[in-house]
């Protein structure tokens, strides 16, 4: 979707030394958004406030993730397939913690089967995987997250930001490049991301996200909010940090892209892959979903056997 779903450690270099809060100049986004359609008070409101921030980081990363990406896999090498696994989800406290999470939420997840033709232990390994079955939404404002990189179309903005090296004569145009076209997918997101606090009276900056602006329990970019949400409580509105709304539309997601009822194993993968563009996550989401159906097969021979 680009995703949806926040952005492993072990799938993106997340660099340890410290982002500094800087000043910013917020008028050209904010005259952007008011040029779209966004009303002047509040949006001038809303970037005069102290809390506030510019933060060069997801931006940074994003470029060192994009540079380095197109350094390790030139065009001209064939399709790598991995089969890597993130192996700690398959850990017995991770499996254990999803299936007390499922029996807890037996009727929402039955019937989002039902509905969707998509297994309730692959929806749960989704949640488990994105957000620690809703625990971990993100320790950055999405509002940050997304205004900072709509704020940084040329690349002079985050180069030294990026570690040394990464961008060199061979790269720096396709850089340049890259970073105006995340800049613009960053603002289209922001304004989605008006529009969702909008719709469910929150302040914007009141939002928790991934580093890239991924928000809720099922790590949705806002954007996805209006394509694949599902109001399943019936209060009007779509909320993603609602456990409800948020199993259903990950269930919506996967159905709208391709799960059907009669699925083949082999396009199982593929599907998990428009979630989130790694062969890895894709990889370790299924493993969890088998280890979950394995769970219940054992009980319900237990079962039989007393």
């Amino acid at each position: 979707m680009r995703k949806i779903g926040i952005i492993s450690s072990s799938l993106i270099l997340v660099f340890i030394f410290s982002f500094p809060a800087l000043a910013a100049d917020w008028s050209p986004l904010m005259k952007r958004l008011i040029n779209d359609g966004f009303e002047e008070k509040s949006m001038r409101t809303l970037f005069s406030r102290n809390d506030v921030q510019f933060d060069p980081e997801p931006m940074a990363t994003k470029m060192n993730e994009i540079l380095r990406r197109s350094s390790n896999n030139p065009a001209s090498l064939k399709p790598f397939v991995s089969r890597e696994i993130h192996k700690r989800y398959l850990r017995s406290s991770m499996i254990n913690q999803a299936r007390a999470y499922m029996i807890r939420n037996r009727t929402t997840l039955e019937r989002i089967s039902r509905t969707y033709c998509v297994p309730k232990e692959v929806v749960v390994s989704i949640l488990l995987v994105e957000t620690h079955l809703g625990s971990n939404t993100g320790k950055r404002k999405a509002f940050h997250v997304l205004s900072s990189m709509a704020l940084s179309p040329e690349l002079e903005q985050v180069r030294s930001f990026v570690p040394s090296g990464t961008i060199r004569n061979d790269n720096e145009e396709y850089a340049r490049t890259r970073c105006r076209e995340k800049s613009d997918w960053a603002y289209n997101e922001l304004k989605f991301l008006l529009e969702y606090s909008r719709s469910n009276n929150t302040d914007p900056l009141s939002i928790p996200g991934s580093i890239y602006g991924a928000i809720g329990l099922c790590q949705f970019m806002p954007s996805n909010v209006f394509l694949y949400g599902v109001d399943a409580d019936g209060n009007g509105r779509i909320d993603l940090f609602s456990a409800p709304d948020a199993l259903n539309s990950i269930a919506n997601y996967l159905h709208q892209n391709g799960w059907g009822c009669r699925i083949e194993k082999k396009d199982r993968r593929q599907v998990v892959m428009t979630y989130n563009h790694s062969q890895v996550y894709a990889n370790t989401v299924l493993a969890v979903a088998d280890r979950l159906q394995a769970k219940k097969r054992e009980r319900g021979r237990s079962n039989r056997s007393t």
